[in-house]
């Protein structure tokens, strides 16, 4: 885990624009190959949460829709599909900010690695504060607008 790919995921997710504050990144090999930012507003498209887009770019990228020997670093806890296509893609180290009581599910409410019977590595709560901080301001402003 490197608390650097953490940050720039979540410096990523600050240029979110309209869209809820979520970066991802994809590090193979102590290098970032692909980064996202929520993009669900602005293509008017259920799925485009950062999570999947990194991994699409990722994709591109190695050619393969396996990502082996991959991380991924994203500022709040995937939801379900973001967690299944994780999986899917064999990620097998997954590093998370905020922690998601209401859709997380590397844990808060549900856990896909058992579901899909996969044990990846999990730990969430990296730079928590200012992850969980910059998701509060941008719901805040959105109540006071």
């Amino acid at each position: 885990m490197n608390i650097e790919f953490m940050q720039k995921a979540l410096d990523i997710a600050k240029t979110s624009g309209k869209d809820i504050p979520i970066g991802a990144v994809i590090v193979k090999d102590d290098k970032i190959i692909a980064k996202a930012v929520n993009e669900r507003e602005k293509n008017k498209n259920v799925i485009c949460h950062a999570e999947i887009i990194a991994l699409q770019n990722a994709c591109k990228k190695l050619k393969n829709w396996r990502l082996n020997d991959c991380e991924i670093y994203v500022t709040l806890e995937p939801c379900p599909m973001c967690a299944s296509a994780i999986l899917q893609a064999r990620i097998n180290k997954i590093y998370f900010g905020a922690y998601d009581i209401l859709n997380g599910a590397f844990g808060s409410k549900s856990d896909m690695r058992k579901i899909m019977d996969y044990n990846a590595e999990v730990k969430g709560g990296i730079m928590e504060e200012e992850c969980s901080k910059l998701l509060k301001d941008y719901f805040e402003r959105l109540r006071n607008a």
